[in-house]
């Protein structure tokens, strides 16, 4: 069995860390990470707690071309379950993966029925997928925006992704490189989300 790499301190993490903020999507653009850089993106995401090793989880990559081309699906779609849609409308659901130049789609891949890890703890390790995800691009000096929005949920696209039974949309990571200098956003005080435990 290969040996995990040391560990040291790293303060210039917990800097990095302590300033991370997901762009803006309007302010995403050209270039996307190299081949390599893609390659450690992913390795990273996929280095997460995972009870049990099932990894469940996978990505879904979308470049060059496929994002014009799932654009016309989305398109077609969006035409479908919005009776009100305008032409306007549907051009910007045709253009939407056109926003960034890597858009990576996170799945949710879960074993149901496992007798030890329930399906709560397979969804949290999709989500720290998608964490890991963005931390690295960030880390690599690109910009990215995890997103949902409304094709995340819809059967029809679902379909046309290839999910599984057991699979559904945790988000979608656009990557590209930031426009504009990134602003911070009010943050929870800890005093709100931290409690101590002790016996009544």
């Amino acid at each position: 069995m290969t040996a995990s790499p040391e560990v040291t301190a790293s303060p210039e993490t917990i800097r990095f860390l302590l300033a991370r903020r997901s762009a803006k999507i309007v302010t995403i653009v050209e270039p996307g990470p190299s081949p390599e850089e893609l390659t450690t993106i992913l390795t990273i995401a996929a280095r997460v707690p995972d009870h049990g090793k099932l990894a469940p989880w996978r990505f879904i990559l979308f470049e060059g071309e496929t994002r014009a081309a799932f654009g016309e699906v989305l398109a077609r779609r969006f035409a479908e379950v919005e009776p009100r849609a305008t032409p306007d409308m549907i051009a910007f659901e045709r253009a939407r993966f056109l926003r960034a130049p890597l858009v990576v789609g996170v799945v949710s891949s879960v074993q149901p029925d496992h007798p030890k890890v329930p399906v709560w703890e397979q969804q949290l390790s999709a989500g720290a997928a998608g964490a890991n995800m963005v931390a690295a691009s960030e880390a690599l000096g690109y910009a990215p925006a995890w997103l949902t929005e409304w094709y995340g949920y819809d059967e029809g696209i679902a379909a046309a992704l290839g999910l599984g039974t057991n699979e559904r949309m945790a988000g979608f990571v656009y990557i590209g490189s930031r426009s504009a200098p990134k602003d911070d956003r009010p943050r929870p005080a800890l005093a709100d989300v931290v409690t101590t435990w002790s016996p009544r």
